[in-house]
C-alpha cells in the first residue's frame, strides 16, 4: 500500500513540476511588467526591482497552484488510464476509490498550503509592497531636479533654474486655488527639509505674490517655510489578527476572506470531478481531460468570482457543499460503480 502511495505521488510530482513552472513563469511575466509600470511614477534600481517581485511571489504561487493542480491531476490520471496502469491497480484488488484516497491526501496538502499563504504570507506581502510603494513616492518628492517643469511639491509646482550639493537656486513655487485666487513665490535659494514624515521646503531672500479678488499682495521675506500638507491617512502596518480583524466591520474584507477560502480549497472541491470524467477505460471511454480542465476550472473560478462580490459566510458553506456533493455523485456514478 506505501508503495502505490508512493508511485502515484511520484507520477503527480514530475507532471506538477513540468505544469506550474511554466504558468509561475507566464504569470510572473505578468506582474514584472505591472512593476515595470510603477517606474512612471517611481525611480526603482534593479534590485530594488526584484524586491518588489518577492513581494508578489505569495500572489502568483496562490493563483498558479489550484490551476496547476487541476491540470497536473487530469494528465495523472488519464495517463494511468491510457497506460492501464490504473486496470493493473484494480486487478491487484485496488478500488478507484482507494486510489484516490492517495490523491486526497495531496489535495488536503495543497489546501493546507493555499489557506497558509492566502491568509498569512499575502497580507503581509501587499503591506510591504505599500509601505516600499509609500517610501518611494515620498523620496520622489524629495528628488526635485534641476531645469525641469511640472514638479510638484504638495499642491505646489516647482520650477529650480540650478541645484548645487543640496541647495536650490534661482527658485519659482506657483499655486492656483481657483479662478480668482494664486499665489507665485520666488526665492534666490532654498533647501528640502525631512524631518520623520514632516517635508518642508525652507525659502531664502525672496518675493511672494498673492491675486484675489482683484487685489495683487506682495511680500518680502528673509526666509519662508513651506509644508507639504499630509495625507488624512498615512499607511500603518498591521499584523495579522488586526488585518483579518476589520472583516467584522468592513464588507470589502469579509468578501475577501470568503475569496481566499474557496479557493483554497479549490483542490479538494475538484479532486472528484476531475477523476471522474478521467479514470477512465481507454478502450471504451475517450479523452476529454482538456473539456474536463476548462469547464471544472471555469466554474469554479467564476463561483470564486461571485464570492468575492456577493458572498456570505452561508453562500460559501453552500457553494462547498454543492461542489462536494456533485463530485461524489459523479465519481460514484461514472468510476466508482464500476471500477
Amino acid at each position: 500500500m506505501v508503495k502505490i502511495s508512493n508511485y502515484i505521488s511520484a507520477n503527480f510530482t514530475k507532471s506538477f513540476l513540468t505544469i506550474f513552472l511554466p504558468f509561475f513563469l507566464i504569470i510572473s511575466l505578468v506582474y514584472l511588467v505591472k512593476i515595470a509600470a510603477l517606474t512612471s511614477q517611481i525611480q526603482i534600481t534593479f534590485l530594488e526591482l526584484f524586491k518588489l517581485y518577492s513581494y508578489f511571489v505569495t500572489d502568483i504561487i496562490f493563483y498558479t497552484l489550484p490551476l496547476s493542480f487541476i491540470v497536473t491531476l487530469a494528465s495523472v490520471l488519464v495517463k494511468l488510464s491510457q497506460e492501464n496502469e490504473l486496470i493493473a491497480l484494480y486487478a491487484l484488488g485496488l478500488n478507484a476509490k482507494k486510489i484516490l484516497r492517495h490523491l486526497l491526501v495531496l489535495g488536503l496538502l495543497f489546501s493546507l498550503l493555499l489557506g497558509t499563504i492566502s491568509f498569512l504570507a499575502m497580507p503581509l506581502s501587499k503591506q510591504l509592497y505599500k509601505s516600499f510603494k509609500e517610501e518611494k513616492k515620498a523620496e520622489a518628492k524629495l528628488n526635485i531636479i534641476a531645469g525641469k517643469l511640472g514638479q510638484k511639491f504638495g499642491n505646489y509646482y516647482i520650477y529650480v533654474e540650478n541645484k548645487n550639493e543640496g541647495v536650490f537656486n534661482d527658485m519659482v513655487i506657483y499655486q492656483r486655488f481657483d479662478m480668482n485666487e494664486e499665489q507665485f513665490f520666488v526665492a534666490k535659494t532654498g533647501k528640502l527639509n525631512n524631518k520623520k514624515t514632516i517635508t518642508s521646503l525652507l525659502l531664502n531672500s525672496g518675493y511672494g505674490y498673492t491675486y484675489s479678488n482683484n487685489t495683487l499682495k506682495q511680500v518680502k521675506y528673509k526666509s519662508l517655510k513651506v509644508y507639504e500638507k499630509p495625507k488624512k491617512e498615512s499607511f500603518q502596518f498591521q499584523d495579522i489578527i488586526a488585518y483579518w480583524g476589520k472583516a467584522t466591520t468592513d464588507l470589502g474584507i469579509m468578501h475577501k476572506i470568503l475569496f481566499f477560502a474557496f479557493l483554497s480549497l479549490l483542490p479538494l472541491l475538484s479532486l472528484y470531478i476531475v477523476a471522474s470524467y478521467t479514470m477512465i477505460n481507454p478502450r471504451y471511454q475517450p479523452n476529454r481531460s482538456f473539456l474536463v480542465i476548462f469547464t471544472t476550472t471555469f466554474i469554479l473560478y467564476i463561483t470564486a468570482s461571485a464570492l468575492k462580490k456577493w458572498g456570505t459566510p452561508s453562500l460559501l458553506l453552500l457553494c462547498i457543499f454543492i461542489a462536494i456533493t456533485i463530485g461524489k455523485w459523479l465519481f460514484h456514478k461514472r468510476v466508482a460503480k464500476y471500477f
